[in-house]
């Protein structure tokens, strides 16, 4: 038996999926524990998460070679992550707008119009931040976490390349 190292692909799988699970985790816990409710952009924010779990449990699995594939994969996802985490940003700032979900951007003339843009309103605004935190609402904190977990993984295959 070789033993557990960070360092291995397997060990990065591991590193990975359980990472991934206390974000994805913390967000969930921030949704039904502190009442904080999403926004269609939040919802897509934690698609990457689920994927890196995924992937990083796969990695575990499977033979080195395809490991290091699925990984260099799961940080793709993250890096997505990344992409979607900026664009909530940029929709918080009013740097530009949200996607048709995110809410309506029309004032219904009639009562049974505002009767359905009520109906069909997410319950959250995406251009609203939920939380804050040190000048960061939720979205940047992923934003940050997503892309210092890409690098952090893509940095341990190259490491895990170079210790074969």
């Amino acid at each position: 038996m070789t033993g557990f190292r960070i360092s291995s692909v397997a060990g990065l799988g591991a590193v990975t999926a359980l990472g991934s699970a206390s974000v994805l985790g913390a967000a969930l816990a921030s949704q039904y524990l502190g009442g904080l409710r999403p926004c269609e952009l939040c919802l897509w924010q934690r698609w990457p998460w689920a994927a890196a779990i995924l992937l990083g449990a796969a990695a575990m699995l499977l033979p080195t070679a395809w490991g290091r594939v699925v990984l260099a994969a799961a940080a793709a996802a993250l890096v997505v992550g990344t992409g979607i985490a900026g664009f909530h940003v940029g929709v918080e700032a009013a740097w530009w707008a949200g996607t048709s979900a995110c809410g309506a951007t029309s004032t219904p003339l009639d009562l049974e119009g505002l009767r359905r843009q009520l109906l069909s309103q997410p319950v959250v605004r995406c251009d609203e931040p939920a939380f804050v935190l040190a000048g960061l609402s939720m979205a940047g904190w992923n934003a940050v976490v997503s892309l210092a977990a890409a690098l952090g993984l893509a940095f341990g295959l190259v490491r895990a390349g170079a210790s074969r």
